[in-house]
């Protein structure tokens, strides 16, 4: 059942994106791996997690942490497809091989939003939800783009809008989870 027409173009296509990440990473090391924005990079990587173990709530960690982790998998996913589809890209990155920027997926906004769901828990989650909305929005993008990070092709910060107050609502939602199911 294999088509040899089908995989000779794949592969074709895939030769061009294997050499378009050699190139990217021979540019990376010679103009971002140890310059400014790469230290940068790496602090804004380091330091919300060093916040999050002295400040979190300890007796919430795993219930917090379970949050953070649907942060990192959906703003690395969407991130992933921003990229791909041509909507922005990002320089300085810590690491060439992961089209998103890590700092912000992996670390930034997952810290923001387990530091707000353990802050005033008892606060109405829409007003958290638009106070991480805006400030990811209108404060974190801006910055980013100022500092030459994020570059928006085709995006505009507020198509972010909805998507982080959607992102911190799903999580508040998740943070409520009481148990689990056992696996039986």
């Amino acid at each position: 059942m294999e088509n040899d027409k089908k995989i000779k173009i794949v592969g074709d296509i895939y030769e061009k994106v294997h050499h378009a990440n050699n190139e990217y990473l021979d540019y990376w090391i010679e103009n971002t791996f140890l310059h400014w924005d790469f230290w940068l990079s790496l602090a804004l990587t380091l330091l919300p997690w060093i916040l999050f173990i002295q400040f979190r709530k300890k007796e919430s960690t795993n219930r917090l942490l379970f949050v953070g982790l649907f942060v990192i998998i959906f703003a690395s996913w969407l991130d992933f497809l921003g990229v791909v589809c041509g909507l922005w890209y990002y320089t300085g990155k810590v690491v060439p091989t992961i089209p998103s920027y890590m700092p912000w997926d992996f670390c930034i906004l997952p810290v923001f939003v387990m530091f707000l769901i353990q802050y005033k828990p008892d606060m109405k989650a829409y007003w958290k939800g638009l106070f991480f909305a805006s400030v990811g929005s209108f404060i974190g993008e801006p910055l980013f783009k100022w500092l030459g990070f994020y570059v928006a092709i085709h995006w505009n910060k507020f198509y972010s809008f909805p998507i982080y107050f959607l992102l911190f609502m799903v999580c508040h939602r998740l943070s409520k989870v009481k148990h689990f199911e056992p696996i039986k």
